[in-house]
């Protein structure tokens, strides 16, 4: 074996192992939710499809789906039209900003869900108690706790597209803010938009505490039905490998969807990206 080939061997080690680590608990969430009986054989004893088709039919599972999706959808779209200007902003006009942008990405981190769930109840039955137990609050709490993601990505993506730069060169062929967020920063930082944006989905797709303490069972989600099919007295256990696997597959195609959509710009993003770009 040549020195030569060993880096390339290695990696490709490294990768299957990898692999290997994240393939296997969802194909076993999947031969759980088609297994028939599972005793103690590596294998089911039989197969079938009748899970599927019970949690595919259940129209409280299905609304509950939609729910999240619908809910996680419109977290992003906030996320996206809130913090693309203001990072902008933050890069091009006035730097000091950007202490606070930074320390109120900290904040979802350093408090508990639990903290912040009564935080916005006391704030919301204060100033607009009109918005309690609706879903809009619950939207508007996503879209605070989770901007994060979104938040972070852009950021390193405007930091590789040196948004500053272009921005005088826009503004020197006299185009407005407007303009140059809509046609010459948002064009150079669809990686970290979309990769951002999925996050924030994932995040928000899979949120219990909030939507538990926030809305409560008035607007079920995914995690409430799980955690209802968990308490139930037979238990919902293939069903609820049923949705999870659904869910992974969902977040497996939106991931799909960003690395072939964005031409794997994201990697881009990446620490040490830049200086690689430059040796090439």
């Amino acid at each position: 074996m040549s020195a030569a080939r060993l880096p390339r061997i290695l990696s490709s080690v490294m990768f299957g192992a990898l692999a290997l680590y994240l393939i296997l608990p969802m194909l076993a969430v999947l031969i759980y939710s088609l297994a028939r009986r599972w005793t103690a054989t590596i294998l089911p004893d039989g197969y079938t499809v009748q899970y599927w088709i019970s949690a595919l039919q259940d129209p409280r599972l299905f609304g509950a789906f939609v729910r999240s999706v619908v809910l996680a959808g419109a977290t992003v779209a906030i996320d996206v039209l809130v913090v693309v200007p203001a990072t902008y902003w933050a890069y091009v006009r006035n730097r000091r900003i950007r202490i606070i942008a930074e320390m109120a990405a900290v904040v979802p981190f350093a408090l508990p869900w639990v903290a912040i769930a009564f935080g916005i109840l006391l704030l919301s039955g204060r100033f607009a108690p009109a918005l309690l137990g609706t879903p809009l609050l619950l939207m508007l709490a996503y879209a605070a706790v989770h901007f994060p993601f979104l938040y972070w990505a852009v950021d390193g993506a405007m930091a590789a597209a040196d948004v500053v730069a272009l921005s005088e060169a826009a503004e020197t062929c006299g185009a407005t803010p407007l303009q140059i967020i809509r046609r010459v920063v948002v064009p150079n930082i669809t990686g970290g938009v979309v990769s951002g944006g999925i996050l924030v989905f994932a995040s928000s797709f899979g949120e219990f505490a909030l939507v538990q303490m926030l809305v409560g069972g008035s607007f079920e989600t995914v995690p409430l039905w799980s955690a209802d099919a968990l308490r139930a007295t037979l238990g919902k256990f293939p069903e609820l490998a049923v949705i999870t696997f659904t869910t992974f597959m969902v977040l497996f195609v939106l991931s799909a969807i960003l690395v072939f959509g964005t031409g794997a710009q994201t990697i881009r993003l990446l620490p040490g990206a830049r200086a690689v770009e430059q040796r090439r």
